[in-house]
């Protein structure tokens, strides 16, 4: 599938992606623009980016701009870019979470999330060993859900506990009747979740 407008993709894996998709471009065409000390994209990327979209190409060049997170300060940097880019440039933004993206950024580039959906990574967690760890990350991924999404993540952790042959007492059970009344009012998604997962990692399921 070759991309020809700029675009963020919300991927599982970044490399594994890149690599789906630069097979169907001319290597003289693309710029991959990436930390390659850790997955952070800092201004120094960003300032990279702006750099080589501001080289002239008779062809459309792809840049390529890949980070698991994007610092604030690079995406500010990259706003007026993004706005009025060059002529023959395309932006594809790669990176594993909606949350790492400025709101901003959204209003200027349109997005796809190409991650397997959050029901179904929540069916990946295991129970018997939940920690923090597990709690921050899922969380981490799960900030802007909607009220509806987070009904269905506690309706599939419930599944997901009865799947692995966890029996809750009647004061566990109550957590998750109380978080499905308290998503009917309004009450950060996120929030509930939070308070649900560690009420979990304390039962030592």
């Amino acid at each position: 599938m070759k991309i020809e407008n700029s675009t963020i993709l919300i991927v599982d894996d970044i490399q594994k992606k890149l690599d789906e998709l630069i097979k169907f471009y001319s290597i003289h065409d693309v710029r991959i623009i990436k930390n390659e000390e850790k997955d952070e994209f800092l201004i120094a990327q960003a300032n990279e980016a702006i750099k080589e979209a501001y080289i002239s190409s008779n062809n459309v060049k792809y840049l390529f701009l890949c980070g698991t997170t994007f610092r604030t300060e690079a995406q500010n940097s990259l706003l007026k870019l993004f706005e009025e880019p060059p002529k023959n440039i395309v932006f594809i933004i790669l990176t594993t979470s909606k949350s790492s993206i400025l709101p901003t950024i959204y209003s200027r580039i349109s997005y796809k999330n190409l991650r397997k959906n959050n029901f179904d990574r929540s069916m990946e967690m295991d129970f018997h060993r939940l920690d923090l760890k597990d709690i921050y990350k899922f969380l981490k991924d799960n900030q802007r859900i909607s009220k509806s999404e987070a009904k269905q993540i506690v309706e599939t952790i419930l599944f997901t506990l009865k799947k692995q042959k966890i029996r809750l007492n009647a004061k566990q059970l109550d957590f998750f009747d109380r978080s499905l009344k308290l998503l009917e009012l309004n009450s950060k998604p996120i929030n509930i979740l939070t308070t649900l997962l560690l009420s979990l990692h304390q039962f030592k399921l």
